[in-house]
């Protein structure tokens, strides 16, 4: 770590502001086709779990859909620094596994680099420190989807509703924002939203992030380090949160 790094860092801790616990970080298909990029992804990790994010979640915008499988399979081999768990669109249209088998019941979540079992059955697993891998999306720290823009995701919440309703199973006068959340991928809102290389959100989590601080930077993610990560965590901690007010 540089001088400069450590100096962000001393700051960072000093900070009477809270970091935050829930940080997404948006990167592209093609930040992901340069050199290193999933060595970046896995520092940038490590960087969000150090500094005091309890649930990371990464998405992967894809222009191209015919590169969403390749990408899902690499990033399965992500050697995170905690266990994670990686969405596709197939894996929100048809429940599939990590091996893109349809689900029976089967735990995708992948251990860390410490872990010796990444086969996603539903077998207990567990770390070099003992810590039990088994559990649901809603137990794992690092998320990470493919390809599932905001839209779509909207889109097939209301299509689920919809269905509820026509099966007599949901009552229309009765439907709030839990029962869209409920219906997400992944539900929870990110505190904090980091996007590098430009200036937009390209169709992250429409819903979950509408109350989220939004932290742009003109680095790319190839070039992403350390000190970008603890820039963007000092601004969350600068900003006075007002949720929509």
């Amino acid at each position: 770590m540089g001088l400069y790094d450590t100096y962000l860092g001393v700051r960072h801790r000093l900070h009477e502001g809270d970091p935050p616990e829930h940080v997404a970080i948006v990167i592209t298909e093609r930040d992901l086709l340069a050199d290193g990029a999933f060595d970046t992804l896995a520092e940038a990790l490590g960087w969000a779990l150090e500094y005091g994010a309890e649930r990371v979640t990464v998405s992967v915008s894809v222009l191209d859909e015919s590169v969403v499988p390749t990408l899902t399979r690499e990033l399965r081999r992500l050697d995170a620094p905690a266990r994670f768990v990686v969405r596709s669109p197939d894996d929100a249209a048809i429940g599939a596994g990590a091996d893109g088998d349809a689900d029976t019941g089967t735990d995708d979540t992948r251990t860390d680099s410490t872990g010796t079992d990444n086969t996603g059955t539903d077998d207990t697993r567990t770390d070099s420190t003992g810590t039990d891998n088994t559990g649901t999306d809603d137990d794992v720290p690092i998320r990470v989807t493919v390809g599932l823009g905001g839209k779509a995701e909207f889109a097939a919440a209301v299509r689920e509703i919809a269905s509820d309703v026509d099966a007599g199973e949901l009552d229309p006068a009765s439907i709030d924002a839990a029962d869209v959340a409920d219906r997400l991928v992944f539900p929870e809102e990110p505190d904090l939203v980091i996007k590098t290389g430009a200036e937009r959100l390209s169709d992250f989590a429409i819903w979950q992030s509408v109350y989220a601080e939004l932290y742009f930077t003109d680095v790319n993610w190839r070039d992403f380090r350390r000190r970008d990560y603890l820039r963007a965590v000092l601004d969350f901690q600068d900003r006075q949160r007002r949720f929509g007010r």
